[in-house]
């Protein structure tokens, strides 16, 4: 293989987490991207998930199924992925006690409007979409 072929599907590799998130419609986290958001008046729900979790797998097509069904919450929020592998320690869930990967919040302002842990009924996650609407 080609030293240019190789360094290219290297490079493509390592960027597909990133690519797959943004796909789905998500923000990926960065630090300092939620307060930017609330900043901006807007209301952001939040994902604190892991790749390998089953319920963050439930959880996200249960989202993505509400989110594809009603508009309204595409319109009204901004939705942020955290990555619980790589914040799970830091400032963005300490400060919020998030105290697992499958937490799920929808924030305004300086206020939490609503939490789910670890929750995967449909109606329990549209419940706490419609606080963002």
């Amino acid at each position: 293989m080609k030293r240019r072929n190789f360094l290219g599907l290297v490079t493509a590799i390592a960027l597909l987490p990133f690519g797959a998130h943004a796909e789905e419609g998500w923000i990926a986290y960065q630090p300092g991207i939620i307060q930017d958001l609330l900043n901006d008046g807007q209301t952001v729900f939040v994902d604190y998930s892991a790749d390998w979790c089953s319920t963050c797998k439930s959880q996200e097509r249960t989202i993505a199924t509400l989110r594809a069904d009603n508009g309204a919450y595409n319109d009204a929020m901004s939705f942020v992925r955290v990555d619980w592998d790589i914040y799970g320690r830091e400032q963005v869930s300490t400060s919020r006690n998030i105290p697992r990967r499958s937490t799920l919040i929808v924030l305004r302002a300086d206020q939490e409007l609503g939490r789910i842990v670890a929750g995967t009924r449909r109606a329990d996650i549209q419940a706490l979409m419609d606080l963002g609407v």
